[in-house]
């Protein structure tokens, strides 16, 4: 074979091989899984209740806004443990519109904790993550800690 039938073959070989790359980049591209911060944009993702005390629940209401194209439905809010309850909306929540998931702690065990709750949001496969933190303490560390923070605001 003579070399200018080699390199014909070559340059062949290399125009074919380049148009499957680039169809392959972008069929890959076209396809690529979208994440749930693209549809649903959180005012925050984590919030510290601080000290609290044992035995009183405390709630926060985690806000977001829908910024995708379409209506998003959030399928699931799973809590990291029982002592979180997390309610999320049950209806659609329409293009540009707001809604919150509320993330409530029973405040039972003692000490700091740290819990997520794992948002589903549909047609998304990877969970976006909500964390509540803080720190129980008992009634009598609860009433020294008021009345430390009383005296320091004086």
């Amino acid at each position: 074979m003579d070399s200018n039938k080699l390199n014909q073959i070559m340059k062949k070989l290399l125009l074919a091989l380049s148009v499957i790359f680039v169809s392959v980049t972008g069929f890959a591209q076209a396809t690529a899984p979208q994440s749930a911060e693209n549809v649903v944009k959180f005012k925050e993702l984590v919030h510290d209740f601080g000290k609290i005390k044992q035995g009183v629940p405390v709630t926060y209401n985690f806000a977001f806004t829908n910024v995708g194209t379409k209506p998003v439905v959030i399928e699931a809010a799973t809590a990291s443990c029982g002592c979180t309850t997390p309610v999320k909306p049950e209806a659609p929540v329409a293009k540009s519109k707001a809604d919150k998931i509320t993330a409530g702690f029973n405040a039972a065990a003692l000490g700091p904790f740290n819990k997520t709750i794992a948002v589903k949001v549909a047609g998304i496969d990877a969970p976006l993550e909500l964390r509540i933190t803080g720190e129980v303490l008992s009634e009598v560390d609860y009433a020294k800690y008021q009345k430390e923070k009383g005296n320091k605001s004086k």
